[in-house]
């Protein structure tokens, strides 16, 4: 180990880094055992608010329109307290889509 302290990430605001360097080992490793607990807390969270957005997308039907590829799903999008279907599909590295109509209340 080096004689010199580590250098801090340069994403690290200067407040966060001026309280480390004031803090003792035990509280230095307490941060770091938190720190890596709220990592993974809200590493979680961001997984089920993916999955809960994945589940809202349906299952495809036949009678594509044009310019819709087959690879298409139909998502659903909330716009000022409205819901719409959406043809949506990824050409490459972006998602495109295609305005299908609104979505049934009674549906």
């Amino acid at each position: 180990m080096s004689d010199e302290p580590p250098t801090p990430p340069a994403n690290l605001p200067t407040e966060i880094v001026n309280t480390l360097n004031e803090s003792d080992p035990e509280q230095l490793r307490d941060v770091a055992t938190y720190a890596e607990a709220l990592a993974e807390h809200k590493e979680r969270e961001a997984r089920l608010e993916e999955s809960a957005d994945q589940e809202e997308v349906e299952e495809q039907p036949d009678d594509l329109p044009d310019g819709v590829p087959a690879k298409a799903t139909i998502t659903i999008k909330e716009i000022n307290d409205n819901r719409y279907y959406y043809w949506q599909w990824r050409d490459g590295d972006r998602v495109k889509s295609k305005y299908k109509g609104p979505v049934n209340p009674d549906d």
